[in-house]
């Protein structure tokens, strides 16, 4: 049979854009060049498209390395330079004048994760890995995704839902209302981003307004939610109308919560893989994870994220990620391959179901 052309999307808008370009990188070396053709699409921070040539250099960066030893500003610059020295023509977003039969989609957080790349893509007839315009847009919401799987029987994080534009109007009005609500510690967070970009852990009075600032900065709507006690367990899940789901995983921060810096730049968290929960519990947390990738609509895939309470048997829902980082650390192929799929089976099974949901 032919070998179908695989548009492989990342870069893009969002403050996850160096991660986007890792998993990329990883998803490119797992796709089989015996049944498909890659052409790589780079989205630049200012929205611009760009295909195959630069996007290729881009893709052959070591963006890990630098990441470690870079700043957030120099590595985004380096981007920047590379383009422009380029000077390559923009795609015109023409998939089908270059044959592009699917895409396979490494765009985290907003402008990648959150159903506006999805709803393009429907309108341009072509099909992608991951869930659909409704589940991303939902999941990519914090605060809409605790009412979804609360509605479905799940326990969540007792939280509160802020307006920035209300905070920045009224700080002190914000800050007596969350210090009524809230005993410390408590999380602040985007309501809309992932990687753990922009959330902070609040420990006393003095750290609250500058975690409020942050969160703010980044999104139009803010979650302060209960700091929960127990271990952090993460969960893959794959498929379309019968999904399937992984062994579970457990996180062991390097620092007082899994952020940014310790996911990506410090690296001294450690994983287990599998859970270090009793097997009974391992199924409770699997079977929360199904119930929830069935709630909000998923398809394709899913990294669900969970606190679990080994004495109590408390199973909390953290998040929904349906864009899961596919970088060397990431949990989401290690627990595929931990489950019997290694990754090149995995990307081959994605781009199947992102094929099944062609419309006739």
């Amino acid at each position: 049979m032919p070998r179908l052309t695989v548009a492989l999307i990342f870069g893009g808008r969002s403050t996850e854009h160096e991660i986007s370009i890792i998993s990329a990188k990883s998803i490119a070396a797992n796709i089989s060049t015996e049944g498909y053709k890659v052409i790589p699409v780079y989205i630049t921070r200012e929205g611009q498209w760009l295909c195959d040539g630069i996007a290729r250099k881009i893709l052959g960066l070591d963006l890990s390395a630098l990441l470690r030893s870079s700043s957030p500003e120099a590595m985004a610059d380096t981007l920047r330079d590379m383009v422009k020295l380029a000077a390559q023509k923009p795609f015109d977003l023409d998939f089908k004048a270059l044959g592009i039969d699917v895409a396979f989609l490494t765009l985290h957080g907003t402008y990648g994760e959150d159903g506006r790349i999805q709803g393009f893509l429907d309108t341009c007839s072509i099909p992608y890995t991951g869930c659909g315009v409704l589940a991303s847009a939902l999941t990519m919401d914090k605060a809409l995704t605790k009412l979804c799987v609360a509605d479905a029987g799940l326990a969540v994080a007792p939280s509160i839902t802020l307006l920035s534009a209300d905070y920045l109007a009224d700080p002190e009005n914000t800050l007596a209302l969350i210090q009524r609500q809230f005993k410390y510690p408590f999380f602040v967070k985007p309501a809309n981003l992932g990687s753990s970009i922009g959330i902070s852990k609040v420990h006393h009075g003095d750290q609250l307004p500058a975690a409020l600032q942050s969160a703010c900065s980044l999104d139009t709507k803010v979650l302060v939610e209960t700091a929960i006690k127990g271990r952090e367990i993460e969960v893959a899940v794959l498929g379309n109308e019968h999904p399937v789901v992984s062994v579970c995983g457990e996180i062991e921060p390097g620092s007082d919560f899994y952020d940014y810096q310790d996911k990506y730049i410090h690296n001294t968290a450690k994983l287990f893989i599998p859970a270090r929960i009793p097997v009974q519990l391992q199924e409770e947390v699997r079977g929360a994870a199904l119930t929830a990738y069935k709630a909000l609509g998923c398809r394709g895939m899913s990294r669900i994220d969970f606190f679990v309470d080994e004495q109590t048997g408390t199973i909390i829902l953290n998040e929904v990620n349906t864009i899961p980082g596919f970088t060397d650390i990431s949990m989401y192929p290690m627990l595929m391959a931990a489950s019997g799929i290694p990754f090149p089976e995995l990307a081959e099974r994605l781009l199947q179901f992102a094929l099944e949901t062609i419309q006739p």
